[in-house]
């Protein structure tokens, strides 16, 4: 049934493999088939994972990690530690990527699992290429190169991870060689990333080598491949942009990067941002928990080895006071006790330093909830922007309908021949020019925002209400498309506008108007 779970996985058939492993979870759990019950939970993380709920995924291998731990030997737990180091990749969270991902390879150094060994260093290559570190890349490809590996996923990635550090020490031509030797091997749907990842190595080859028509030829297979995920749709649209910026078709650039913020809106609502957040901070205080554990037990150990000698001190005493004067007893009687003495002043500087230990624990864990809390009042003061953008279009949206109806009826002959008709119109057309409900909305924005419009009106005093409008549906993170339609102006107007009001700031024409207000 694994198998089959597993088998279905590679085919992205998640529904069935979620349902035959999580029979499987149930059957092996009650049976205490710990091997069982760990490979079952591991891949329903594989599963969550593939499908970008990512903390799902976390929270499986978290379980499976436990098993491992507990009850299987440490082959079964950097298994574990390698995934939970790629989705420290996939997050962008580098660092601690590296630290999983090397404690995978030194539990495989330990085993001498030539296998493991080389998919680890593939993998550590690859997250030193993320980073830009060329030596270190080169080194782990080397230390690679010594483990031969029949699995093509592991073959066909060190291929491409040495492709990636080719690319960047500009060998652009041996990169290409390798890339175009690989990719009619990587047809099959479990290789579907390092296919689409070859796609994006090429365009980025041929943007550097000023291939402008090739570059985007490979962006595009990258986004049309059947296997692309949104994430990979997020990078080739990225890249796109940039090329076609870089080639001074912004039309297409500004069309490509309103197709990265789309697919990122999507990416961001499959995720499961907030589980992930919880789930890596019960990782983390896991693997805390078992430092702490082996620590405790190595010190357990040397109390043992250390009670044993002193009972032995103590029965050699005990035979030698037999054959040796009063006097020389009470000497080691004496040294019995300084020996005894040094041994509590050990024993408190251990207790001293548990409670230390103890202390900059419940220190972390304040820090944690000071940041979810800050987190938190980040969410609300969004959800209320996005109500108050809501209304503003709706507002918007009433007006000009309200406008149509009355430009509708003016053309009416019947009507302008009607002169109580012609006055509820001009009542009508009076009612759209208060500012009263855009006044209400301003205050509403302010109590959200408290201290933003003063903070905006004291560093450009010279901006207008019109400028100040513009620049507060911006802050709330509105698209250009948004704003546009607030403004009852066209997207490009609404672009130029933008410009006009940088320049009038006196900001750098470069600046990410965004960034600069939310440093307020």
């Amino acid at each position: 049934m694994i198998q089959e779970g597993v088998e279905q996985l590679h085919l992205r058939n998640h529904s069935k493999s979620l349902e035959i492993l999580t029979l499987v979870k149930a059957t092996a759990k009650e049976n205490q088939w710990f091997k069982q019950e760990f490979l079952a939970v591991n891949n329903i993380g594989v599963n969550y994972y593939l499908m970008l709920d990512y903390g799902e995924a976390l929270d499986n291998y978290l379980d499976a990690y436990k098993i491992a731990i507990k009850d299987l030997e440490s082959k079964y737990e950097m298994i574990v530690l390698n995934n939970i180091a790629i989705l420290y990749s996939k997050e962008k969270q580098f660092e601690k990527a590296e630290e999983y991902f090397k404690k995978a390879y030194d539990i495989a150094v330990e085993n001498n699992d030539s296998l493991k060994i080389g998919l680890y260093t593939v993998n550590l290559a690859t997250q030193a290429n993320e980073q830009n570190e060329i030596n270190k890349a080169e080194a782990y490809l080397n230390t690679a190169s010594r483990y031969p590996n029949n699995d093509p996923l592991v073959f066909y990635q060190a291929k491409i991870t040495h492709a990636q550090l080719l690319i960047l020490k500009e060998d652009f031509e041996n990169a290409k060689k390798i890339l175009y030797e690989v990719l009619p091997e990587l047809n099959s749907p479990e290789l579907s990333e390092l296919r689409i990842a070859s796609y994006m190595l090429l365009s980025s080859v041929y943007k550097c080598e000023n291939e402008i028509e090739n570059a985007i030829k490979y962006a595009n297979r990258a986004i049309s491949d059947r296997q692309s995920s949104i994430e990979n749709k997020i990078e080739a649209y990225e890249k796109l942009a940039e090329i076609y910026r870089s080639s001074a078709r912004n039309e297409l650039a500004f069309q490509y990067k309103d197709s990265m913020m789309w697919a990122k809106d999507s990416l961001n609502q499959v995720k499961n941002g907030k589980l992930f957040e919880n789930s890596r901070i019960k990782f983390e205080l896991q693997n805390y928990q078992q430092k702490l554990s082996e620590s405790q037990k190595r010190l357990n150990a040397e109390r043992k080895l250390f009670y044993t000698i002193i009972d032995g001190i103590i029965a050699l005493i005990l035979i030698t006071l037999w054959a040796i004067r009063n006097h020389y007893v009470k000497l080691r009687q004496r040294k019995i006790i300084a020996e005894n003495n040094q041994k509590i002043a050990e024993l408190e500087l251990e207790m001293e330093k548990s409670d230390k230990l103890i202390l900059e624990q419940k220190l972390g864990e304040q820090s944690t909830r000071a940041m979810l809390e800050k987190e938190r009042f980040k969410n609300e003061i969004e959800a209320k922007n996005r109500q108050l953008a809501s209304k503003a279009l709706t507002i918007s949206a009433r007006n000009e309908l309200l406008e149509n109806i009355i430009e509708a009826l003016s053309r009416e002959s019947e009507i302008r021949g009607n002169e109580n008709l012609r006055k509820r119109i001009f009542e009508l057309k009076n009612h759209l020019k208060k500012e009263s409900e855009w006044d209400e909305f301003f205050m509403h924005f302010e109590e959200t925002n408290y201290g933003f419009l003063s903070s905006l009106k004291e560093k450009h005093n010279d901006l207008t209400s019109n400028d100040i409008r513009f620049l507060s549906y911006l802050y709330m993170n509105l698209s250009t498309k948004e704003i546009s339609s607030l403004l009852n102006i066209t997207v490009e107007a609404c672009r130029k506008r933008k410009e006009r009001i940088i320049k009038k700031m006196n900001l750098p024409e470069e600046t990410n108007l965004y960034d600069y207000l939310s440093s307020f």
